[in-house]
């Protein structure tokens, strides 16, 4: 890491004219919170990345009957270009919030609020293993999957599972997701509603720090919409990489599990600030649900989900998944 790379520029980001978040800042200082890691591959490597991404595509297909195609920008990525590709997104995220101006934080100072946000992407930066980004919030339809390979590799040891397998799961995961996405083109929209409402729900005089800590990011009412559509999201995700996956897996499933479980009393905290805690939930309680409609049907009926709006699951049908086949199929 390089400290003292992050403190010049949080604290050239304090007389920085702007709004109150400087994030020129946040990237720099983010960088210097996290190593970048090696992207560097070997053809082969490179080869094998790309046979993962083209196995999922086609088993996922198959699994779900979805039509769908890989996201424009496909990236093998170290962590600080997974900074600089995700920075940009904050940016958009937060713009509600940064439009109330700076008595949205009174008492905060500008280096302050960016500080919180680099902390934020050099943890996350840090963890990523792969990401499919809709690019909400942003003009245009181009989407992006990136893979954090240095986070894979280093993932692979602590898990001790073989990297090429490892690897082939978490693409199979992320491209799960443009599966969704891909055939739900409401979806990335109807997101972005609900992230631009709960974000400007949050002008009540409180600090990055204090939206930070709540859990989940905003008021639970502005975000509950966007809770159970993001519990469907993970779930079926879970479900459907658990369905097409071309190799064995409970191993892999139950030393992930314990991974979003674990961690140091440092990790843990970052993770509850950040939601991680909310985000296991969506996890595990969107594969239950999901798991729930396939037994009683098949995996086709529960891809129902993405035909419309009105498809996803009411947050009571999340615990009762005969509900919503009785409402859907």
């Amino acid at each position: 890491m390089d400290i003292p790379r992050s403190i010049r520029a949080l604290s050239d980001a304090a007389d920085a004219p702007g709004g109150v978040i400087d994030w020129s800042a946040v990237a720099e200082a983010a960088k210097g919170g996290c190593e970048p890691g090696d992207a560097r591959m070997e053809p082969a490597e490179r080869d094998a990345f790309a046979a993962d991404v083209r196995a999922a595509r086609d088993g996922l297909r198959e699994a779900s009957g979805l039509e769908f195609d890989l996201p424009d920008s496909v990236e093998v990525q170290h962590r600080h270009h997974w900074i600089d590709a995700n920075v940009a997104t904050f940016e958009r995220v937060m713009r509600p919030l940064e439009e109330h101006g700076a008595g949205v934080f009174p008492g905060v100072a500008r280096s302050l609020n960016s500080g919180t946000m680099a902390v934020t992407l050099a943890f996350l930066a840090r963890n990523v293993l792969g990401q499919y980004d809709p690019l909400l919030l942003a003009d245009g339809d181009d989407h992006g999957l990136y893979f954090v390979r240095p986070n894979i590799r280093s993932a692979a040891v602590e898990l001790d599972v073989a990297y090429p397998r490892f690897r082939r799961w978490i693409a199979f995961h992320e491209v799960a997701h443009a599966a969704e996405f891909g055939a739900a083109p409401w979806l990335s929209g109807y997101l972005e509603r609900r992230v631009r409402d709960g974000i400007s729900s949050m002008t009540d005089g409180t600090s990055l720090l204090d939206v930070a800590a709540r859990e989940g990011g905003g008021p639970r009412e502005a975000f509950a919409e966007l809770n159970t559509a993001m519990t469907a999201v993970e779930g079926y995700a879970e479900l459907l990489m658990d369905r097409a996956f071309d190799e064995e897996y409970d191993d892999l499933r139950e030393k992930l599990d314990a991974r979003r479980r674990g961690g140091d009393p440092i990790t843990n905290l970052f993770k509850r600030l950040l939601g991680f805690g909310m985000k296991r939930r969506q996890y595990e309680r969107g594969a239950r649900f999901f798991e729930g409609v396939a037994d009683a049907t098949d995996l086709r009926v529960a891809s129902l989900v993405w035909e419309r709006p009105e498809n996803l699951p009411s947050d009571a049908e999340l615990d009762d998944p005969q509900a919503w086949v009785r409402r859907i199929a």
